[in-house]
Parts: structure tokens; C-alpha cells; sequence
């Protein structure tokens, strides 16, 4: 089973318990409430890897009237994302796949799903991002920071097992100027990580031009 068939089908079965786990996203309040300082009342937002719908219930609260659309991989993590959130919208995609929409968003967001791709598919999700953002769109970008050479299989302690990569600063700022961003926020921030505990999150904020 390739990385990704694998992410799907470990999200898929442990979506409950990651739900508990990871609803609570108060720890990325900072840049998140600097993103919703961008966008206007209305906005047409895109969450990649939505999971539970942890990021966008934190969105909405902020502001009711957003309209999210959330895409993840893993049906059961879909069904409690729509449970939580019965004012958005979600559908079966792999943030891979995003080239495949046909709708323009004020906001692209990307909490969570970065970890889950390799560094050329990091690369391409900005390109792809940029192409579905209005001009003057939001880019908001999570991940744990390390060195890429380090990604590699993790099993956690409730024996779920994934491939995690790690993400470099320097290739993702340099994809972001490439396809048209303008950095807004960079923030740095400890990463709990029993595996790689010189792991950090860190959080990108960019404006597509």
C-alpha cells in the first residue's frame, strides 16, 4: 500500500479517536485569527485534509457566514466533519487532486495535510492553491518543520502506523514566491512529537498577488 492509500485507510478507521484528540485547535488561534483578518464576511473558503472539521468549526465560530468547503480522503472523518458542522459543505478528495475543482476561493487552508505529502507534492499544492485563489486570496499553511531527510514511517502509540514527512522552510517560502505570494506570517511554535522531539510547527500565512 502506497503512503497515501495508507493515510486514508489509517484515517478512516481511527477518525473517532483523532477526533477527540484533535478537535481542540486553540493552539493555532494566533495565525488563524490572522487569517480571518483578511478575508471578508462572505468568504469562500477551501480546507484541504479537513478531517473532523476541527479547523473549520474554529472558522466558522470566528465567523458564521464563511462558506467552507472541506475535502479529505477518509469518508468517516467527512461524516463527523458534516455532523460538526452542518453549515459547510464536504466532499471525498485528495488534496492532491485540487487542480480538478472549478470554483475560485477567497482562502486555502491547509492545517494538517502537509505532513502527508512529499516535498514535489508540497511544491505542487501551492502552485495548485494559487490557480483556485482570487487575487488578493489567503494561503494558511501548517506543518511540522524539520529536516525533509528525516520523514520517514512513524507508529504512534495506539499502533496506527503512517508516513510522516517533514517540511523545510527555505522550499516552501521559495514555492510560495514562485507562484505569486507575498508572506505575511511566519510563526514557529513547539511541536509535542514523542517520535522527533526537535520537531516544530510551523505556520505560513501568504497572499496570493
Amino acid at each position: 500500500m502506497d503512503p497515501s492509500q495508507l493515510a486514508a485507510a489509517t484515517f478512516d478507521r481511527c477518525a473517532p479517536e483523532y477526533q477527540t484528540k484533535y478537535m481542540n485547535v486553540e493552539q493555532y488561534a494566533e495565525g488563524l485569527q490572522r487569517l480571518c483578518s483578511h478575508l471578508p464576511a462572505q468568504a469562500r473558503v477551501l480546507e484541504l485534509g479537513c478531517g473532523p472539521g476541527n479547523l473549520t468549526q474554529y472558522l466558522l465560530r470566528w465567523q458564521p457566514q464563511y462558506r467552507i468547503l472541506g475535502i479529505d480522503v477518509a469518508p468517516k472523518m467527512l461524516a463527523l466533519a458534516a455532523a460538526n458542522n452542518p453549515g459547510a459543505e464536504f466532499h471525498l478528495l485528495d488534496c492532491r487532486s485540487i487542480s480538478q475543482l472549478t470554483s475560485r476561493f477567497d482562502a486555502v487552508v491547509g492545517g494538517f495535510c502537509l505532513p502527508y505529502l512529499s516535498k514535489p507534492e508540497a511544491q505542487q499544492l501551492i502552485a495548485d492553491s494559487a490557480s483556485l485563489l482570487e487575487p488578493g486570496g489567503m494561503l494558511y499553511l501548517s506543518t511540522m518543520e524539520d529536516d525533509y531527510m528525516k520523514s520517514g514511517m512513524q507508529t504512534s502509540s495506539a499502533g496506527h502506523s503512517l508516513y510522516i514527512h517533514y517540511h523545510q522552510a527555505d522550499y516552501l517560502l521559495a514555492a510560495l514566491a514562485t507562484h505569486g505570494f507575498s508572506l505575511l506570517h511566519c510563526q514557529r511554535q513547539p511541536f509535542p512529537d514523542a517520535e522527533n522531539p526537535s520537531a516544530t510547527d510551523l505556520i505560513l500565512l501568504a497572499q496570493r498577488q
